[in-house]
């Protein structure tokens, strides 16, 4: 019984790992310069939305933001394609606050 549940452990295990790695991923400079480019319209300091960097979330903050894909009153989806937001997604996780390389946007 006790290996049953080792094999099928594993092969959940092995399962995971290949999703993950055929799962499509973003690109951290196509993200800056996309967010550089759209997002700071509304999200700089004193305009409509806010001042919004990469610091302003955790790393399990942006990406529970982009799991939920809410945005103001919309979807992300309403704002950007997929790989859009899988390039946003990549710089913003990237160099949020407690990542290892924090920084900010647009400065």
């Amino acid at each position: 019984m006790r290996k049953t549940i080792m094999a099928v452990a594993l092969i959940l295990v092995v399962i995971t790992v290949a999703v993950a790695a055929n799962a499509p991923k973003g690109n951290i400079d196509r993200g800056r310069n996309y967010f550089r480019d759209n997002c700071k319209n509304c999200h700089t300091k004193g305009a409509a939305g806010g001042e919004v960097t990469p610091l302003n979330k955790s790393l399990a903050q942006w990406r529970t933001y982009f799991e939920k894909g809410k945005h103001g009153r919309g979807t992300l989806k309403q704002l950007a394609s997929e790989q859009q937001l899988l390039d946003v997604k990549a710089f913003l996780v990237a160099h949020a606050a407690d990542s290892e390389q924090p920084e900010i946007c647009g400065r």
